[in-house]
C-alpha cells in the first residue's frame, strides 16, 4: 500500500492548471493575446493604444501571477501536504511492522499437509533445525524417529523426550485409535496396540544406539502422554497434530505445522512439556554415552516391565535399522 496522498495535487504545474488561479491566468493570457493580437492589425490611434495597453497589462499580470502561484504553491507543499505524506508513511510502517510481530506471534512458518508417505520437504527443513539445536525437545510415542534423526545428525545436542508408557492401555490407546481410523473397517485394534508397544520398545533401542550423538538423554515415561507430536528446537517448534482428525482423510502421517523461536505457540509448548518432563507423575532415566547394554538392560525391564536377553536386544536392533533405512529413503535424508 502506498503513502502517496493520490487525491492531493503535489505538481506545481497541476497547482497552476486545475484550480481557480489556473483558471485566471489562462484567462489573463488570453486577453492578452486577443488584445495584442487585434491591437497588431489596426491603425495608430486611440483605440489601438488602448488595446495594446490592455494586452500589455494582462500579459504582466499573467507572468506575475504565473510567479506568485509558483512559490505560494511550493510553500503550501512543504508546509502542508509533505508532513501529511510523511506521517501517512510512518503509520504505514508502524501497521506493518504489527502486523508481522503477529504473523511471528501466532501463525506457523510452515504448513505440512497428511501424507501417506513421509514428506521430504518436511523432513529436510526439520533436519536443519536439528543441526542448528544445542536442546532436541521431542514429545511423542515411542520415539523411533527421534532416534533415527539424531543417527542422521552431523552435530551433537542434548535430547529430553517424553515417550508413552507402554504397560498402560490408556497411554496406548489414543494413537492406536488414530491409526485404527487410517485402516478402515480391516483395522484390528489388539494387533494395532501390540504393533504400538513394539514400536515403544524398538524406539528405546534406537534411543540406546543414538546416545553417542548426544551428550545426555532425558527419558520421561508418561502414562497419558498428549496425543499430538511435539519436536522443539532452539529456534523452532514442530506439532503433528494427531488429535486433528476432522480435517479430512486421514493419512499415517498427519498435519504439521511449525512456529518460529519468540512464537505463542512456542512459549506455551516449551512450559508445556517443562511440565510433563518434571512430573513426579512420570518415570525418569537418563541415558548417557557411557551408558553400557547391561545398564540399558536394565533400563529398557524398568520402562516396559519386559526382562530383554542379548538375543532380543539384538533383534529389536535389527527391527530399528530397517525402520531407519526406510525412514530416510522415503524422506529422502540420506543414510
Amino acid at each position: 500500500m502506498s503513502a502517496e496522498p493520490k487525491g492531493v495535487r503535489s505538481n506545481l504545474l497541476q497547482e497552476l492548471f486545475w484550480t481557480r488561479t489556473g483558471l485566471l491566468l489562462l484567462t489573463l493570457v488570453v486577453t492578452s493575446g486577443s488584445s495584442l493580437a487585434i491591437s497588431s492589425t489596426m491603425d495608430q490611434g486611440a483605440l489601438r493604444t488602448f488595446l495594446t495597453s490592455v494586452g500589455t497589462g494582462t500579459l504582466i499580470s499573467a507572468v506575475v501571477g504565473f510567479g506568485q502561484t509558483l512559490i505560494t504553491s511550493s510553500a503550501a507543499q512543504r508546509a502542508l501536504v509533505t508532513p501529511v505524506v510523511e506521517e501517512s508513511r510512518r503509520a504505514l510502517r508502524d501497521l506493518t511492522a504489527e502486523y508481522r510481530a503477529l504473523d511471528r506471534e501466532f501463525f506457523p512458518t510452515h504448513v505440512f499437509e497428511p501424507t501417506a508417505r513421509p514428506d521430504p520437504a518436511f523432513n529436510q527443513v526439520m533436519m536443519q533445525d536439528l543441526e542448528r539445536t544445542r536442546l532436541y525437545v521431542f514429545r511423542g510415542f515411542a520415539g523411533r524417529y527421534a532416534a533415527g534423526r539424531l543417527l542422521l545428525s552431523q552435530s551433537e545436542c542434548e535430547l529430553r523426550a517424553v515417550l508413552a508408557d507402554p504397560r498402560d492401555d490408556d497411554a496406548i490407546s489414543g494413537r492406536a485409535r488414530y491409526l485404527l481410523r487410517n485402516e478402515g473397517v480391516d483395522g484390528d485394534y489388539d494387533a494395532i496396540a501390540a504393533r504400538l508397544r513394539e514400536q515403544i520398545s524398538i524406539g528405546l533401542v534406537g534411543l540406546f544406539l543414538a546416545r553417542g550423538r548426544c551428550s545426555r538423554i532425558d527419558l520421561t515415561i508418561v502414562s497419558d502422554p498428549p496425543l499430538d507430536r511435539l519436536e522443539l528446537f532452539d529456534d523452532s517448534v514442530w506439532l503433528t497434530l494427531y488429535s486433528n482428525t476432522s480435517a479430512g482423510v486421514i493419512r499415517l502421517y498427519p498435519r504439521t505445522v511449525r512456529f518460529a523461536e519468540g512464537s505463542f505457540i512456542y512459549g506455551m509448548e516449551r512450559a508445556e512439556f517443562l511440565r510433563i518432563s518434571n512430573s513426579k507423575a512420570g518415570l525418569h532415566v537418563v541415558i548417557t554415552p557411557g551408558t553400557s547394554r547391561a545398564d540399558f538392560l536394565a533400563l529398557f525391564e524398568k520402562i516396559t516391565g519386559n526382562p530383554l536377553t542379548e538375543d532380543g536386544f539384538r533383534s529389536l536392533e535389527e527391527k530399528f535399522h530397517r525402520f531407519r533405512k526406510e525412514f530416510s529413503a522415503s524422506a529422502q535424508l540420506g543414510s
